[in-house]
């Protein structure tokens, strides 16, 4: 009679085993699989890691500084720009002149110079010189504008020689936004200034290295790195242009982790980089009596470009799109765990680990093994009067 009983409680778990009313934390690997498409809709693009995958996606990383802007050095000189300030200082070769007093006495050679107030350069791109005039200086340098000078006192001035100085040029220097700086506008100088110089004069980062990210604009066009890549990788630290826009911003990098892994929490990132291999040592690996090691997920919205490249079939509209994409690695495999060492986690990512088929089975038996135990406590009883 116990055989009977044990074998129909086995026989109604099998029958249960599939039932989706049984609780679980998410689809088991073929249901994933049989969910991608229903009937004609393509809910959701389903690949395997596999070598083509991962060159598409190292292949669509994101940008860099040195990839969108170059490394181009300054130019060797500075050109004077609307509303910099100019200084100018005249000399002549003897007493008497414009810009000189006359000699007092045989022991005085009188005072051969005068230095001409600071000015702010117009907006016509002109200074006013005594005697010579405006003087159009606006994109020239400083020896350029004081052969002009010199070339508008000439005939009038005797034998004048001129220096140019800017004491303050706006037009040559970097804007520094963001939270984690005290924001300035840092003035370049002709020996070239890169990206980390800039930020070290606007007072540095107050954030942690691999939660701050910064954004840099130059001539319309964008791109952001994480500070920790900035630091490290030398070429990513380029030039700074005059009338660049720096802003340092603070991220903190989160994934999430569901199944059948070590924890299902909000795990934070601790470097710039994570690894897909490192993402599930960090989430606690897999459960070994539960999991199913051939049911790891990534789950992200890729670009139409690059869901194109994982499945030319796949008709998206319109083309700036996010497409959601689910990468599907078998760690039963061991070259999975190489595969994965070479997928960057992103921010807001999630990972998820089905179940093992046997687990379905393990919670209806443990069910009904619940369930017939006070029938079979009374079948014991009765065979024993």
């Amino acid at each position: 009679m116990r055989i009977g009983i044990f074998g129909s409680v086995v026989a109604a778990g099998l029958a249960l085993a599939g039932c989706a009313a049984l609780p679980s934390t998410g689809p088991t690997t073929m249901e994933v699989s049989e969910q991608a498409n229903v009937g004609a809709e393509v809910r959701f693009v389903l690949r395997d890691v596999d070598d083509h995958v991962v060159s598409v996606l190292a292949s669509s990383r994101p940008p860099t500084f040195h990839g969108s802007f170059g490394d181009s050095r300054p130019a060797p000189s500075q050109r004077i720009g609307i509303g910099d300030t100019v200084q100018v200082t005249i000399w002549e070769a003897a007493a008497g002149g414009l810009f000189s007093s006359p000699a007092i006495d045989r022991n005085s050679t009188g005072a051969r110079s005068a230095v001409i107030p600071p000015q702010i350069v117009a907006k016509d791109g002109s200074i006013t010189v005594p005697y010579a005039g405006r003087i159009r200086v606006a994109g020239l340098t400083t020896p350029e504008v004081e052969l002009r000078i010199v070339a508008g006192l000439t005939g009038k001035a005797i034998e004048p020689q001129v220096l140019v100085t800017v004491p303050l040029g706006l037009s040559n220097a970097v804007t520094v936004l963001g939270e984690g700086t005290n924001g300035a506008r840092v003035p370049l100088s002709v020996r070239g200034e890169r990206i980390l110089d800039v930020l070290a004069s606007a007072g540095g980062i107050r954030a942690p290295a691999h939660e701050t990210f910064v954004t840099l604009q130059r001539r319309g066009r964008t791109a952001a790195v994480p500070m920790q890549r900035l630091v490290l990788n030398a070429s990513e630290n380029i030039y700074a242009h005059p009338d660049d826009v720096i802003t340092v911003v603070r991220d903190p990098q989160t994934y999430s982790v569901f199944g059948a892994a070590g924890r299902n929490a909000v795990v934070p990132f601790d470097a710039a980089d994570m690894t897909l291999e490192q993402a599930v040592a960090k989430a606690g690996g897999l459960l070994d009596w539960r999991s199913d090691p051939q049911g790891v997920f990534l789950l992200r919205y890729e670009t139409a470009a690059v869901a194109r490249q994982l499945d030319p079939t796949i008709k998206v509209a319109p083309p700036d799109a996010k497409v959601p994409v689910i990468y599907k690695i078998n760690l039963r495999d061991a070259k999975s765990y190489f595969l994965a060492q070479n997928i960057q986690i992103r921010n807001r990512d999630m990972l998820y680990v089905a179940n093992s088929p046997a687990t379905e089975i393990q919670k209806v038996l443990g069910l009904l093994l619940s369930a017939a135990q006070p029938v079979t406590t009374g079948a014991a009883i009765a065979t024993a009067f």
